[in-house]
């Protein structure tokens, strides 16, 4: 393209500058983190309703210590996305959109993770409240080895395509 700077080179075949790939690719963060917050809010708003429900008082002594986890881990998963829009914030209108996308990139992943804990976590607690510990231990660690094949080892093999 007639505008792109000395150095600028595409590397995956498409035609555009550095600050069009840096736009595209911020595009395409936000709407991962659409898609993330919204999870994360449902798992957080039922998070802070279960305290105020007439049982919360009959759970074990482990159980709240397992919801009070949850929720911080609710907690810290809504603040790395509002992180992300902070500095997007900071840095608006400042040309600084590629280091923002790197950043936006790894806030990104620490988010995919720890909502992935939340869940697992959610699940361990509904099913130690609803059945027994033994059947949420089980149901946790097929929610967390779900989440690790899905979210690690599933894209591993869709890069490498078929063999």
């Amino acid at each position: 393209m007639a505008d792109r700077e000395p150095g600028d080179v595409a590397t995956d075949g498409r035609d555009e500058t550095a600050a069009q790939r840096a736009d595209r690719n911020w595009t395409e963060i936000l709407q991962e983190f659409r898609v993330t917050q919204t999870g994360t809010q449902v798992l957080a708003g039922f998070l802070l309703t279960v305290a105020f429900q007439s049982g919360f008082s009959r759970l074990h002594p482990y159980q709240q210590v397992v919801y009070l986890v949850l929720v911080i881990l609710a907690a810290a998963t809504t603040t790395v996305g509002l992180v992300t829009v902070s500095l997007h914030r900071r840095m608006f209108r400042r040309r600084h959109k590629p280091e923002l996308v790197r950043a936006a990139d790894i806030h990104l992943k620490l988010m995919l993770t720890l909502l992935s804990i939340l869940t697992a976590g959610v699940v361990f607690f509904l099913f130690d409240v609803v059945t027994s510990l033994a059947i949420a231990v089980v149901a946790g660690v097929l929610v967390a080895l779900g989440m690790l094949g899905g979210m690690l080892l599933y894209p591993l093999l869709v890069v490498r395509g078929p063999r």
